[in-house]
């Protein structure tokens, strides 16, 4: 089941300087309290994630994962191509 996570950037890091926490946490709340009076700010929505590692990997996409399986379920032509490079790869590596 995955987990909910919030992330909180300092202003101006392009990013760079973030933290997060697991929303479901008992302490969730103070410690959210506690990030916001050292300055940091919420940053996007929160994430859905089997883990913190890969919550941090679709924070760091930028939300080009959400993109990415967005055009694939609504653009026939985007999956057929998402198809193609996945059959390309599979032919590959078999050779």
């Amino acid at each position: 089941m995955a987990n909910k996570y919030q992330f909180f950037t300092i202003p101006n890091s392009n990013r760079q300087k973030f933290t997060y926490l697991d929303m479901a946490s008992n302490t969730f709340l103070v410690e959210k309290d506690a990030l916001l009076a050292q300055g940091y700010e919420v940053e996007d929505d929160s994430i859905y994630a089997d883990s913190a590692h890969e919550a941090v990997e679709k924070y760091k996409s930028n939300y080009i994962h959400a993109l990415e399986e967005y055009n694939a379920s609504t653009n026939l032509y985007y999956s057929l191509i998402l198809i193609y490079k996945w059959l390309k790869g599979l032919f590959v590596k078999s050779r």
